[in-house]
């Protein structure tokens, strides 16, 4: 890594560090996917029959269990939103704010502070799951749920930081969307295209394949059949990211 690159990572970090934006979209993502999963556990503890009937069968069965499945599922969905805006923000206010011409004038090539971005971009989606899986264990114990079993600790420190990861990695595209609509709502419309198509696929049955569905269909039944699809969606974020980076290589100041 050249210390240019290292540079401009850092400065990237900075801004995500200063602006409120990042730290907005932490703070909810964390503590709403906390909030709605001790509170669904708390319901199925306290609440009346015909309520816990409705939820699924490893919800219905409460304790850490029930905990991780809501939380696994909340994640997936909150976090597609929260990283759709971030990264949308991070690319589109670049325009909005009107600093992209001075980027220009920086001794460092656009393809790199795209790179930058990116970089920071997952640096952030780290630091929240790590901050996640910290609040979700202190709330399980909080809420009375006790030590949790080796199984549900190994989905919460394990699978649930990879399916924020690669849920993180299929909001890509929207960086690009941003840099070719100059703005963040091209972006932020890309997110929610991708989580509703994503929802509509699964109910129709081919999720498995599509994607943004992939992460969280492999995180709540990890298998072999679907290892293999949430390999193949990585697919999604690797175009994302050449494209947005060839995006930034060829930005001209008249568009």
């Amino acid at each position: 890594m050249s210390g240019v690159f290292a540079t401009a990572i850092a400065v990237e970090v900075g801004k995500s560090v200063r602006a409120r934006v990042p730290i907005v979209a932490a703070a909810l993502l964390v503590l709403g996917v906390v909030a709605i999963s001790a509170s669904v556990i708390v319901a199925v503890a306290d609440g009346p029959p015909e309520v816990v009937a409705k939820l699924g069968p490893v919800v219905r069965g409460g304790g850490w269990a029930g905990y991780v499945d809501t939380a696994l599922q909340v994640t997936g969905a909150a976090g597609a939103g929260a990283c759709g805006i971030l990264i949308s923000w991070s690319f589109g206010r670049e325009f909005a704010e009107g600093t992209i011409p001075g980027l220009f004038a920086l001794p460092v090539s656009r393809m790199s502070l795209a790179a930058a971005k990116l970089t920071a971009f997952f640096v952030w989606t780290v630091c929240v799951a790590a901050g996640l899986v910290a609040a979700l264990l202190a709330a399980g114990f909080l809420i009375g749920l006790g030590a949790p079993r080796a199984t549900d600790l190994e989905t919460v420190v394990g699978r649930l930081p990879v399916l924020l990861l690669t849920t993180a990695g299929m909001t890509v595209p929207a960086a690009w969307v941003s840099t070719l609509s100059r703005g963040l709502m091209g972006g932020i419309a890309t997110t929610v295209v991708l989580m509703a198509s994503a929802q509509v696929i699964v109910f129709s049955g081919g999720g498995s394949w599509y994607p943004p569905s992939a992460p969280a269909l492999w995180a709540l039944a990890p298998s072999p059949s679907t290892v293999g699809t949430l390999l193949w969606s990585l697919v999604l974020p690797g175009a994302g990211i050449a494209a947005t980076i060839v995006s930034w290589h060829r930005l001209q100041l008249d568009r």
